[in-house]
């Protein structure tokens, strides 16, 4: 496997594991803080949404401080101030009920150390993996975020009911401590750069250098930004928004069968995070409407499976047929998204990484919810319709295949690889 699992590497590996773990644990634990302490669905919903919005607001300037500084002080610092900002929410917790002002803040001070921790491991894989192992590293990575997502709401849930918010904090400080010190011993190349009018200053043209390459550096990168962009807004909130709404509400699942459907989800996207080396070895960049095609042609058997006539059958056809597609669907889904990001990590000098990743999150992190938006009302208008909101997503993403034929079949084969032309160029002589 060459230098894929090599020491720095696993130890990136573990420490974002216990990291992610750790703010996902937390961050459900508060959420359910918030439910308990207002009652309210509306108040909850804007705490959370307010809360979020440090972490779209400053990904690019986090993608721009992770070229900036080293990779691993970086990734050190920002557990110990997650570590740091939990353990001041335990000692005032110890005094009595929180304020649901500063569980607002708090919530908002770890999505702003997402938004810097998160493009920072993404500009340090191709670091520590070589070029040929780069989609395994990138698929591990992602699966890791897959395995949070699992693992947090089940932990957060089953330890919230039993020892309560208390312990359930002192678990997440222990998690953000020990990956601090996991991070310690890695070592990232890093070339400090000057900074000769000031940090912020310095950083704001990052920022905008960050902007420049991806939108005219090298034309690769902007057309997987705006691919991503438009699938997280027209294909996948569908997911996100339609799965549960029809475990609950169309199959009228029971409170085990909907932990089981949305645990389906979620181990789907383990898989194609963690097999993505192997199934992206046939895709190709000029060739980046196959794999959405396959993705719109599974959405139809799920679409099928919630019409009258399967649901007339009974639950299980309905579920089995829904989930089985649903999981291959989502497989292609996250083996895609490695891929892309593959392609963008080759195609970006590296001091330039963590300033473009930070725009692709910053994009990706819009446009999601502008989607659920959309197909929150689109399930609720079609409630006795589901099928209709299904099939919606195969047409756009059917749609955004036909559009990717288009934009990646002109690619030249050279913006594919490592070829950084137009800015790049210029950033190498220093402009």
């Amino acid at each position: 496997m060459g230098r894929l699992f090599s020491k720095d590497f696993s130890l990136l590996v573990a420490g974002q594991l216990v990291s992610v773990v750790g703010s996902a644990i937390v961050r459900f634990a508060l959420d359910l803080y918030v439910l308990d302490v207002t009652g309210r669905a509306d108040v909850f919903a804007l705490v959370l949404a307010l809360s979020s919005l440090p972490g779209i607001v400053f990904t690019p300037v986090g993608g721009a401080i992770a070229d900036r500084f080293s990779k691993r002080n970086l990734m050190v610092g920002l557990d110990a101030a997650s570590a740091v900002v939990v353990a001041a929410l335990i000692g005032v917790m110890a005094a009595g009920r929180a304020p649901l002002l500063l569980v607002g803040i708090v919530l908002a001070l770890l999505s702003l150390v997402a938004s810097m921790y998160q493009p920072t491991v993404q500009a340090s894989v191709p670091a520590l993996a070589s070029e040929a192992n780069l989609a395994q590293a990138n698929g591990l990575v992602a699966g890791i975020g897959a395995v949070a997502a699992l693992v947090g709401p089940v932990l957060g849930g089953v330890l919230y009911g039993l020892v309560g918010i208390d312990a359930l904090l002192a678990v997440s400080f222990a998690a953000f401590a020990c990956s601090a010190a996991f991070e310690l011993f890695m070592r990232i190349p890093f070339t400090k750069r000057p900074a000769s009018r000031g940090i912020v200053v310095t950083l704001a043209d990052d920022v905008r250098q960050g902007l420049r390459f991806a939108r005219c550096g090298n034309p690769l990168v902007m057309r997987i930004i705006l691919l991503a962009c438009a699938l997280n807004m027209l294909a996948v909130p569908a997911f996100v928004i339609g799965v549960p709404y029809v475990l609950r509400f169309t199959l009228h699942s029971s409170d085990l069968m909907y932990g089981i459907g949305l645990g389906c989800t979620e181990l789907a996207t383990i898989v194609g995070a963690l097999g993505a080396g192997r199934i992206t070895r046939r895709f190709k960049v000029t060739a980046m409407n196959r794999p959405i095609w396959l993705f719109a042609l599974l959405t139809i058997p799920m679409a099928l499976a919630v019409t009258p006539a399967v649901l007339s059958l009974g639950y299980w056809p309905a579920f089995v047929l829904f989930f089985g597609f649903e999981m291959a669907a989502i497989i292609v889904a996250t083996a895609m998204s490695v891929f892309a990001i593959t392609e963008i990590q080759k195609a970006i000098p590296n001091d330039l990484l963590g300033k473009v990743m930070g725009v692709l999150l910053a994009g990706s992190q819009i446009a999601a919810p502008i989607g659920q938006m959309l197909y929150g009302l689109a399930f609720e208008t079609f409630s006795g319709a589901v099928w209709i909101p299904l099939l919606l997503v195969t047409a756009f993403a059917a749609l955004i295949g036909a559009a990717a034929r288009t934009i990646f079949r002109s690619t030249p084969k050279k913006e594919s690889g490592h070829d950084t032309s137009g800015l790049a160029d210029q950033h190498r002589q220093g402009v």
